[in-house]
């Protein structure tokens, strides 16, 4: 029998099935092999520094395979050398639990007298600095020197007439009303202070001893921990990451038992071939079947609702007053709740339908959705709808009152009503109005609810699609309901991705999933990146009025972010400037957004990751100031922060602090 449906089907589809084979054989071959990329992907050094190993990888010590792309170390004079589109960078340490490395520019270390010129960037580079660096500000050719104020003398830069220096805290400086116009120009330069600098050592180091301490960077990889707990070796083969094990490779991680020897593996691999070819067989076959089956109804289904007797439709829903475990409601229940879909009782519309206010007869305030028109496609989306929502249940998302039947004569859903509005209402919609802005907590909160109900709808192999500020909605709490799963779609167990047409919202589309059609969990992540960007900005995903290098709201946060410039997109009433915590955690909501919004889906988190993330975020804005500055302190506070000065010198730090070396 088995036979016979494959010959058939090979009649048939020969040229796709010889693929498959082909394809199943292959990873037989290769996951069954001895793996020499293992002994390939040694952790190596370079004699002074730390132990190398993915994403960073040392030409001639190591493969290629080894690593990712822009994280090629190499050895100069037995130190690290770490080199980005523009710079040199010597690595001090890298903490590879936390994603960051400490760095330093090599000319410091080659220059009698170094004197940076220019700002950092980080342009088309896997890396950007670290929220924890400080800033050490130099000046240069400067009329006057500050009076009453620590300086670093730049000897090299000076001549008899101008003046050249560097300070910390160059805002502090201004509010000695010392004018930085006197001088020519002025550059920042990122800097790493761990908790053990001693301000009072500090003062009585020069200049380059400081530049030699280094910044830090964050880089964006994906996540190594679970293949090496597993005993294997990370590494990056083409597009895929991997994990490459002492006898054989898996992609996530490595079992244990794995010492077979070459005649068990070759039975092993040829026995995985022929069952998987067993099974696809059989799927094929049941695909075929239930495809034909599918067409059968839908032709059937897109007749009925031509005609005019509506109670030719057949469906599930002729069981009572349940359909899917929810409640049926009459359509004349539904045009009298919503005063026969009276225009004025309108609360949005979307792709699939126009959403009207309605109140029924037991007194309960209802959102009814009305789907446009009642052909298949309509009625398959109603179901999918209907499915998917009487599956969940989370706080942070919109629950499901009812529907009507199938037979209905339109195709209306029925949910809880969510009074007040949506998070792009309020963020640059009809609910931003002049002193009615959301504060930076209830911003985070929105965050961390968005999130939390995006991982369980992760966890339940569910798939959003359509991940925006517009299908979040608020109550009078400003509490959270993640809404509209009108393109939400189950996403098969162990499957890593869904070919699929591209469904979404301009500026939030996942460009890997635009441009190869490949639907996964992470294309939600991508979207709630964008999500967050709004928040910090207040600005919408869209807007044809920028410039045009900015008019998608994704690329114009990617290229602030990259240049240091973040201050240019934070919406002014957040106190960025002005309130410490504030400023920090906003600094790290941009980090995590800008892994978020990375164009490829492995180098994105998780959305289990991205909900931990926002939570240290926010017990950091929750953690009571504690004030340990004398006053001769003050002048030195390294973060650059506006006066008056935040204590943060024992402020604790946010949980990408490095605090493991590997």
């Amino acid at each position: 029998m088995i036979l016979q449906i494959f010959i058939h089907y090979y009649k048939h589809q020969p040229y796709n099935i010889t693929i498959v084979l082909f394809f199943l054989l292959f990873i037989a071959t290769i996951v069954q092999s001895d793996n020499a990329k293992y002994k390939a992907c040694t952790p190596q050094s370079c004699g002074n520094g730390p132990t190398i190993r993915y994403p960073f990888w040392i030409p001639y010590q190591q493969e290629p395979f080894c690593g990712y792309p822009n994280f090629e170390i190499t050895c100069k004079n037995k130190n690290p050398i770490l080199t980005t589109s523009k710079y040199n960078f010597i690595v001090n340490d890298i903490f590879y639990p936390n994603f960051s490395v400490t760095v330093t520019n090599i000319d410091v270390y080659e220059e009698k007298c170094p004197a940076p010129m220019y700002n950092y960037t980080l342009d088309h580079s896997p890396f950007t600095f670290g929220s924890e660096n400080s800033n050490i500000s130099f000046f240069y050719n400067c009329t006057t020197e500050p009076i009453d104020y620590p300086t670093y003398d730049l000897d090299c830069t000076e001549n008899a007439t101008h003046y050249s220096f560097a300070v910390f805290h160059k805002e502090a400086l201004e509010h000695k009303n010392y004018s930085l116009n006197e001088c020519q120009f002025m550059v920042n330069v990122p800097l790493n202070m761990n908790a053990t600098v001693n301000f009072t050592s500090l003062l009585r180091m020069n200049y380059i001893e400081i530049l030699k301490m280094g910044f830090l960077l964050n880089w964006i990889a994906p996540d190594c921990q679970y293949c090496e707990k597993s005993g294997g070796r990370c590494g990056f083969d083409g597009d895929m990451f991997l994990c490459f094990c002492k006898d054989k490779s898996y992609l996530k991680s490595c079992g244990h038992g794995n010492s077979l020897n070459l005649k068990r593996k070759v039975a092993i691999g040829v026995g995985a071939a022929v069952f998987g070819i067993f099974v696809l067989i059989i799927a094929i076959y049941f695909y075929q079947l239930r495809k034909k089956n599918d067409y059968t109804e839908s032709h059937v289904q897109s007749q009925s609702f031509t005609t005019s007797d509506p109670s030719l439709v057949k469906g599930p829903e002729n069981k009572g007053s349940q359909y899917f475990g929810v409640h049926v409601f009459t359509y004349d229940e539904l045009e009298e709740a919503t005063n026969n879909f009276d225009t004025t009782t309108e609360l949005g519309d979307g792709g699939f339908g126009t959403v009207y206010y309605g109140q029924l007869r037991d007194g309960r305030c209802v959102a009814v959705k009305r789907l446009y028109e009642n052909n298949y496609r309509r009625v398959a989306q109603f179901m999918n709808e209907v499915e998917i929502l009487t599956r969940l249940h989370h706080p942070n998302l919109v629950s499901l009152f009812g529907c009507t039947s199938r037979r209905s004569r339109e195709l209306l859903l029925v949910y809880e009503y969510i009074s007040n509005g949506t998070v792009a209402d309020h963020l640059h919609g009809k609910k931003n109005k002049p002193g009615a802005a959301l504060p930076w907590h209830i911003r985070m909160n929105i965050a961390v609810d968005t999130a939390s109900a995006l991982k369980y709808l992760h966890a339940s192999d569910i798939i959003h699609r359509d991940v925006k500020t517009n299908n979040i909605l608020l109550d009078d709490n400003f509490c959270v309901k993640v809404a509209d799963f009108g393109l939400s779609r189950l996403f098969p167990i162990h499957v890593t991705h869904i070919s699929t047409a591209p469904q979404g919202t301009p500026g939030y589309v996942d460009p890997e999933y635009h441009e190869c059609y490949q639907l996964s969990n992470k294309s939600d992540v991508y979207s709630f990146g964008v999500v967050l960007i709004e928040l910090i900005s207040s600005l919408p995903a869209v807007d044809i009025t920028r410039h045009r290098h900015e008019i998608n709201l994704s690329h114009m946060a990617m290229n602030k972010i990259q240049n240091q410039a973040l201050h240019e997109l934070v919406d002014p009433v957040l106190g960025f400037e002005s309130d410490f915590k504030v400023r920090k955690m906003v600094n790290a909501v941009s980090e995590l957004a800008f892994r978020c919004l990375q164009s490829s889906k492995d180098m994105r988190p998780s959305m289990e990751e991205v909900v931990e993330t926002l939570l240290d975020i926010q017990s950091y804005g929750n953690q009571p100031e504690v004030l340990d500055i004398s006053e001769n302190d003050v002048v030195v506070l390294l973060k650059d922060d506006p006066p008056p000065l935040s204590p943060d010198s024992n402020a604790a730090s946010k949980s990408t602090t490095p605090n493991a070396s590997g």
